[in-house]
């Protein structure tokens, strides 16, 4: 009888490991090739992994909530559909604590003794519940280690399928256990804040509770966000340029090609891929800001790989990137931003296409605001950030003298690292950005 491995594919440089999520496929089924048989989510992206034959789902080496090393076996699946199959699952590969770059939550979940299979023993907590709820080994481990008894997980609100306790869960009610109730809190008098000396070390302040106050735990990709901000503040020491630039002869043209444009081509034309488009042509002029800085070492890079943040339905924050975007024409660019959007939205975006991006845009104006001060996407050097287009009287320039005119204008924020890029180039930067800008050519086909 033929078998086939699944592993664990490979998912970015940084990730050594994934959390599986739930499968979609049970042992006995028929899969057929490129079917999605997993779904998996490591620190940056959730995913799935797709069979890489025809066959019979013949074993499942790994459950809901199991981390699982990249490389290592997940599945095996039969090419004989009339094969007998073995449903017994195998443990999956313990997790050693050398893994790189792990996260905090890794760190935690990783300290826990392991027996002969790769999990400890799980004592006297059940995998299911009086009231019918599953506990997956992991977070059975996890509660037994931490003395979380079996009520306690009962209180717990679950934010797996089907309200099932997963592994972030119970690492995020640990540390707060005693000081909430996961279920409606009751009214908490607030205590006055202690006196703290000026010379004392303030670390994480403890926030009272007002009557009334809602607890909301955040959610991994929240979480995954504010470790990032944090990170690039105490990273890069930001400066932020603006200019106001008249995108009067943008507007126009765009008007007036972009019908014709989703007749033709099936596809919006938005101002998005204008501006990535004017950002690549700067970024050649000045491939300064195209850099990162390792230590004392710059590094430039030969790619313009162009990320794009893009708002998620549940209100959190993903950079698609374009891969070099300065082989693409405004056509190649639009069909890109579109798809990557889209696929944004419905968070079916592939690990690969929110890695490598050497320059960031963000656009505010999305929401209305007329600038804002962006922080960098590490390990980048800079980012800007697009205003919302206004119209509003100007100072023009005509062959009879200056005139006031009702022009649509816009600001350009640039954020930059302060370390490697000086004002002289991130102000020149984004000068040079509002120029091509200004200068559009409205009588451009596309």
């Amino acid at each position: 009888m033929a078998k086939v491995e699944v592993l664990m594919p490979k998912m970015g440089e940084s990730v050594a490991e994934a959390t599986v999520i739930r499968w979609l496929k049970e042992v006995g089924d028929t899969i057929e090739m490129d079917e999605p048989i997993m779904e998996i989510a490591t620190d940056k992206v959730d995913s799935e992994i797709p069979s890489p034959v025809s066959g019979v789902l013949a074993e499942q080496c790994c459950q809901a909530d199991d981390v699982v090393q990249v490389g290592s076996p997940v599945a095996y699946i039969s090419t004989e559909a009339e094969a007998t199959v073995e449903s017994t699952p195998k443990a999956p590969e313990p997790i050693k604590n050398e893994a790189p770059q792990a996260t905090a939550e890794h760190v935690v979940a990783h300290s826990y003794g392991s027996s002969s299979n790769g999990v400890a023993e799980v004592g006297d907590i059940p995998k299911r519940s009086d009231s019918g709820k599953f506990y997956s080994p992991l977070v059975r481990t996890i509660a037994q280690t931490e003395g979380v008894s079996i009520k306690e997980l009962e209180s717990i609100s679950g934010s797996g399928q089907g309200g099932r306790v997963t592994k972030a869960d119970i690492l995020n009610y640990i540390p707060n256990r005693g000081a909430q109730t996961l279920t409606t809190p009751e009214p908490v008098v607030p205590k006055p804040a202690p006196k703290v000396h000026a010379t004392a070390s303030v670390g994480h302040a403890s926030i009272p509770l007002m009557p009334g106050d809602e607890i909301v735990e955040m959610d991994r990709m929240r979480k995954i966000i504010a470790e990032h901000m944090v990170m690039s503040k105490h990273t890069s020491p930001h400066v932020t340029s603006y200019v106001e630039a008249d995108l009067t002869n943008v507007v126009m043209w765009r008007n007036k090609v972009k019908d014709e444009f989703q007749r033709r081509e099936g596809e919006k034309l938005t101002f998005t891929p204008i501006f990535i488009e004017c950002l690549v042509r700067a970024i050649k002029d000045m491939p300064g800001v195209n850099v990162s800085l390792d230590g004392q070492n710059i590094i430039k890079r030969k790619s313009i790989n162009m990320g794009m943040a893009a708002a998620m339905p549940s209100g959190n924050l993903i950079v698609p990137v374009i891969k070099n975007a300065d082989q693409m024409s405004l056509l190649g660019i639009t069909k890109a931003v579109n798809d990557l959007a889209e696929r944004a939205r419905s968070n079916k975006l592939k690990p690969e296409e929110i890695q490598g991006g050497t320059y960031t845009m963000t656009n505010v104006g999305t929401f209305g605001n007329v600038m804002g001060t962006p922080i960098i996407n590490q390990p980048q050097v800079a980012i800007m950030a697009v205003g919302a287009i206004r119209k509003k009287p100007a100072v023009i320039e005509t062959p009879t003298g200056d005139a006031i005119a009702i022009r649509h204008m816009m600001f350009l924020s640039h954020s930059y690292d302060h370390r490697i890029v000086d004002g002289a180039l991130g102000g020149s930067f984004v000068r040079r950005v509002a120029d091509y800008l200004e200068n559009w050519d409205i009588n451009r086909t596309i």
